[in-house]
């Protein structure tokens, strides 16, 4: 028999960049908050040891534990999904800040044209442009709306970076100055100009210089140590949620986190959430935490599968075309181009997540597309994240994947490969979903998550576009040999892509097809807000952060909007949502 706690104003599910933004604005409001993270608590004081590549990097110090709870994987309906045994194409964190503690920090805005996508492309290209089987639509906001809420989130950052002319627009510079220019960026940049393209150093949550926040919070200067990816900051120099909202919520006295809390359910009855029922999983005891306000702030697929396994909201089904959670799933495609040098020598033992040169000429509709068999692009850009010795040894594809050809040219290119890649953007397909699996449960008895996904025409040639592109700035940079990126046949879960997952209880205007207004609520329980990449009606080109954290911010508006209008559908601005 579970335990019934005393009632609360609000709980959020997950305490990461989503549920410590919710808690820090709300608990600044005076509202009670209760955070219940499954993980463990951890800080930077965590991480004041020596870089443990194997630890981190090998063996995934800080991500799910996979054999108490995965998901299953298919390429196509018609197949039966099996469980991903490890972790590969993308890891999933646990803990205490989430995948705000081991990402890499680039942090960029969606375009105005990935807000509105449907409407700008059908205006300029035709409403067949790619066929009834791709379910594009608009998400029910306009840039204009967002823009203050990225530059709110940017500060609490405080992002370094610099203008560029084919972003979204900007009405504040970045809070600090972008990262350090190298020989390898500057290299990027004096190619892409003499290929008529428009470079500048991609946005940064690994810090140019020590900076404070509108909350108080100090974020220190980054050292170019090289272990940001898969790794906690023990120099506080990459922001995370643990340096900056979650300590700010806890200094109110009106947020209370409660980790090693499992949510199981999210309690449902008479159209409201009223609660949600967790796991202490240090004690195996089983709570009921009732409340006013339900915050589901977890990671895209863990906020599906607790709708899903609540039976909360309409499923979606690829047959009919019919529900709205699981609807939209979106991942990335990642062309690229690898360039190997005879006589040069390049310092890439030092970086940082986010350090790097880019370019958006091909990125959303920076390019004609009226000839082209595919919509949108993606950021191409050269990134100086830090070469460890364990998990890098870029050989040319040509070389035997073992013995001594491979060790002598493992040895030979180590300093003298580079790499352009591209965050692509994915458009959703109907055959692209997320469901519940009918055969496998994880180690509570729920049904898993299951993940029906392949890659599509779109992708395909997106991919080979944007690989030309890559291969031309690699050839000015003056590689002696250039190799594009292939897309295989068939999406595979095992190799590492991203972690850049997105969809699945989308926003959008229309309750038909969407699960949550513009202020992240959903339109079927108006007391329940679903927070994160999974509102996201399709996948940009760009690392989904930023826009998590606007996100996050507005919802925090439309919550308080919530609670001081007596239980109503929160309005949009332009007054335009249902009510």
């Amino acid at each position: 028999m579970a335990k019934r706690l005393d009632k609360v104003e609000v709980v959020t599910v997950g305490v990461g960049w989503t549920g410590g933004i919710i808690a820090a604005e709300l608990a600044k409001q005076g509202v009670k908050v209760v955070g219940l993270e499954r993980g463990k608590s951890r800080s930077t004081d965590d991480f004041q040891h020596v870089h443990d590549e194997y630890r981190y990097a090998i063996r995934y110090e800080l991500m799910q534990d996979l054999s108490r709870e995965t998901i299953t994987f298919r390429n196509h309906r018609e197949e039966r999904a099996l469980p991903m045994r490890q972790l590969g194409s993308f890891l999933l964190g646990e803990g205490l800040g989430g995948a705000g503690v081991h990402w890499n920090g680039q942090t960029w805005r969606f375009l105005p044209y990935d807000l509105q996508i449907k409407t700008m492309t059908d205006e300029k290209y035709g409403k067949n442009k790619l066929g009834e089987d791709y379910t594009l639509q608009d998400w029910g906001i306009t840039y204009e709306e967002l823009e203050p809420y990225f530059y709110q989130f940017e500060l609490t950052a405080g992002i370094s970076g610099e203008g560029n002319k084919n972003s979204a627009p900007r009405e504040n510079d970045y809070p600090t100055p972008p990262m350090k220019e190298t020989p390898i960026t500057k290299r990027f940049k004096d190619a892409a100009e003499k290929l008529k393209l428009s470079p500048f150093h991609m946005p940064s949550a690994n810090l140019s210089e020590t900076y404070e926040n509108p909350d108080g919070q100090t974020i220190n200067q980054c050292q170019y140590c090289g272990f940001c990816e898969r790794f906690g900051c023990e120099y506080g120099a990459k922001t995370s949620p643990n340096i900056t909202v979650i300590p700010t919520a806890e200094n109110t006295g009106n947020f209370e986190l409660r980790t090693h809390a499992n949510v199981t359910e999210v309690i449902y009855e008479g159209g409201k959430a009223t609660g949600v029922k967790y796991i202490d999983l240090q004690t195996g005891e089983e709570f009921i935490q009732p409340a006013d306000i339900v915050v589901l702030t977890s990671y895209v697929m863990n906020n599906v599968r607790l709708l899903l396994n609540s039976g909360i909201g309409r499923p979606y089904d690829p047959e009919s075309r019919t529900g709205v959670i699981g609807k939209n799933y979106c991942y990335q495609i990642l062309p690229g181009a690898t360039g190997f040098f005879e006589d040069e020598k390049f310092n890439t033992y030092m970086g940082a997540g986010s350090l790097g040169a880019a370019v958006d000429d091909y990125n959303g509709d920076n390019f004609d597309h009226s000839d082209l068999n595919f919509i949108h692009g993606g950021t191409i850009a050269i990134t100086q994240t830090g070469q460890r010795p364990i998990n890098n040894n870029t050989v040319p594809n040509d070389t035997p994947n073992w013995g001594k050809e491979f060790k002598s040219q493992s040895i030979k290119y180590y300093h003298r490969n580079l790499s352009i890649g591209v965050q692509g953007a994915s458009i959703p397909h109907r055959n692209n979903y997320l469901s519940l699996d009918p055969d496998y449960k994880d180690v509570f008895g729920r049904p898993l998550l299951r993940l029906t996904y392949d890659f599509t025409e779109q992708d395909r040639n997106l991919h080979k576009y944007l690989s030309e592109k890559c291969v031309e700035i690699m050839k000015e940079m003056g590689a002696s040999k250039v190799e594009p990126r292939e897309i295989s046949d068939h999406y595979s879960i095992v190799p590492y892509q991203t972690t850049h997952n997105t969809g699945g209880a989308i926003m959008g205007a229309d309750p038909e097809t969407s699960a949550v207004n513009n202020y992240s609520q959903m339109w079927d329980v108006d007391n329940l807000f679903v927070v994160g990449a999974s509102a996201f009606a399709h996948n940009g080109g760009y690392n989904p952060t930023g826009t998590v954290g606007a996100l996050a911010y507005r919802a925090a508006e439309g919550i308080m909007k919530y609670r001081e209008g007596s239980g109503q559908l929160v309005k949009a601005k332009n007054n335009s949502e249902h009510v």
